[in-house]
């Protein structure tokens, strides 16, 4: 007998709205539910690693001038923000959020192939990160040592939160990777076996393949995470030695030995840098649908953007060593990382050239979606030009751990992904809530954004040419700091708190228009993936009524000759009146 896919069975099973708030709102196996819960508690979680770094930029821009600033819980608050703002927003939101409600819907599916298990993850993420919370109000308060955890000094004493902060940081990661592994088998099992007919992988937009791809990278990177954190919390709590060498506290050897602090630093790059594409590769996703529906134009390279995420997706494993440059291994590890790390940027910028060439003479609508998604282009390609420094083993020994390193870092995996996500919640605002957005407001939301984070990040590639120093409580009197150093620290802080405050504007947007905002259409953009062509807007359980979609072109069928229409939507056949578009995705 031929296997037939889990969609085409699906006639069998009847969907019905869940009839109680508790089955529809909190106990919900509606992917769209799921995804506006993980949605909601990372936009909270974010906002207070958004607050902590106001917090610690105080100091850096005045220091001294705020009483409530000590150097422990300024240490506590970099750790912190930083976790928060890698794992539990960024990883949480394009996946949980984005993935969880645009998988199904964009796949032509009724749910998530395992939605009891999808809702388990979302509650299993927001123990997560209440365990991750709780730390503050445990003794000694969260961890200091940095988000990077390195031992020895992370459970060493010494150093803010050696009590309880550390275990609580190990478990709220563990108990994370927990929730991302029920969330990612669902992902990958979902695009493979419950696509829709005629939904061949090549027809997939780009964004599930780029959340298809990073599901993949998480599933096979995590693991080395929770590898690192368990043994860690071993090392801490009954005195093994995974990662602690010999070394003396307070004056006297303490009881472990033999232990190496360089494996953990292997372990959890092997993790960290692939972490960067299991955000990245999703913003890719999203960002190139996104340019090509208010461009009005299909995207330039489809069949190589595919393969330039699974390249992505296959280096990211080969690189995790370019940050561990100054640890101490051998310098043929250095030639071989290094060339590995500009071998990744060949693709990666064959995706900036297909998004520019998109572009091209194409009937751009400046919508605040596109406005973000264009925003993302500038910050991505200066962010990855100075990773270009950093990759390489000579110049990256004199810029580490400066603010160098943290421009490069932020312009990457901070400014350009939030872009992105913000252009992504206005795109599909209307699909999710069934109303419009204040256009205006969101328009002004990208430019104080914008603007306020170029002034906030471009003068950080100065002070660390300069050889400032990161993570530094208090520079004192050093000499090799002139006064713009000092002033541009100043003005920063400024810019990290004016960027923090607009925020306020999208809050207030997306929380307003849930209520006031005009009714939308089905439609609102004339877009051709599946997603804006359910029968229900917002779309109901079970997402597509009676019957479920067909598929017969790709996703990216805009401005083709001879249609009456700008858009040819992927549910409409071919046929004289309706021409395939550069793809030839139709079967002949």
């Amino acid at each position: 007998m031929a296997y037939v896919s889990i969609a085409d069975r699906d006639h069998e099973v009847e969907h019905h709205d869940p009839e109680t708030f508790i089955a529809k709102y909190v106990w919900s196996q509606d992917h769209k539910v799921i995804a506006i819960q993980y949605g909601v508690v990372a936009i909270l979680i974010g906002l207070v690693g958004m607050l902590m770094s106001s917090m610690f930029r105080l100091q850096l821009g005045f220091p001294d001038t705020f009483a409530f600033i000590n150097p422990e819980n300024y240490y506590q608050f970099v750790t912190v923000h930083g976790m928060i703002m890698v794992i539990y927003l960024l990883t949480a939101l394009f996946l949980g959020g984005f993935g969880n409600y645009l998988i199904p819907l964009m796949c032509g599916s009724r749910d998530m192939v395992f939605p009891y298990m999808n809702m388990l993850s979302v509650w299993v993420y927001a123990l997560s990160v209440l365990i991750l919370v709780a730390s503050f109000f445990v003794p000694g308060g969260a961890t200091g040592a940095g988000w990077t955890l390195y031992p020895p000094h992370a459970i060493a004493p010494g150093t803010p939160g050696t009590d309880w902060g550390i275990i609580l940081m190990l478990l709220s990661l563990a108990v994370f990777i927990v929730a991302f592994t029920m969330g990612g088998l669902n992902y990958v099992t979902t695009i493979l076996q419950a696509r829709c007919k005629g939904m061949t992988l090549m027809r997939m937009p780009l964004s599930i393949w780029g959340i298809f791809v990073a599901t993949i990278l998480g599933l096979l990177a995590f693991p080395a995470l929770l590898v690192a954190a368990i043994m860690m919390l071993l090392d801490k709590t009954l005195g093994t030695s995974f990662f602690m060498p010999a070394v003396l506290q307070a004056g006297e050897l303490a009881d472990y030995s033999g232990g190496s602090p360089v494996l953990f630093q292997h372990l959890f790059w092997f993790f960290g840098h692939p972490e960067v594409y299991i955000v990245a590769l999703p913003a890719f996703g999203l960002v190139s649908d996104l340019l090509s529906t208010h461009a009005r134009k299909n995207i330039f390279g489809y069949r190589m953007m595919v393969w330039a995420i699974l390249a992505i997706g296959g280096l990211s494993f080969i690189v995790w060593a370019h940050h561990m440059y100054v640890s101490g291994m051998n310098p043929y590890f250095g030639f071989f990382f290094a060339t590995t790390t500009l071998i990744i940027a060949v693709p990666t910028a064959l995706k900036v050239y297909n998004w520019v060439l998109t572009l091209w003479q194409g009937n751009i609508h400046l919508t605040a979606p596109m406005l973000f998604a264009i925003g993302f282009i500038f910050t991505f390609t200066h962010g990855g030009l100075t990773g270009l420094f950093l990759g390489n083993v000579t110049i990256d020994l004199p810029l580490s751990d400066t603010y160098f390193v943290v421009a490069h870092f932020h312009m990457v995996m901070g400014v350009s992904p939030v872009l992105v996500l913000f252009g992504a919640i206005y795109h599909w605002y209307p699909k999710m809530t069934g109303r419009m957005y204040n256009e205006t407001l969101a328009k002004w939301h990208f430019w104080l954004t914008f603007l306020g984070t170029y002034s906030l990040y471009l003068p950080m590639h100065y002070i660390g040419f300069l050889g400032v120093p990161r993570r530094y409580f208090a520079m004192g009197n050093t000499e090799f700091m002139p006064d713009s150093a000092i002033t541009l620290n100043a003005s920063m802080t400024i810019s990290a708190i004016f960027v923090a405050v607009t925020q306020l504007l999208f809050l207030y947007n997306v929380i307003v228009s849930l209520k006031k905002g005009e009714k939308a259409d089905p439609n609102p953009w004339k877009a051709t993936s599946l997603e804006w062509q359910t029968p229900d807007n917002p779309p109901k359980h079970g997402n597509w009524g009676h019957d479920l979609p067909e598929v017969h072109r790709w996703a990216y069928d805009y401005s083709v000759p001879g249609y009456k229409d700008d858009y040819i939507p992927q549910t409409v056949p071919a046929s004289a009146e309706a021409p395939a578009g550069r793809d030839h995705g139709v079967e002949h």
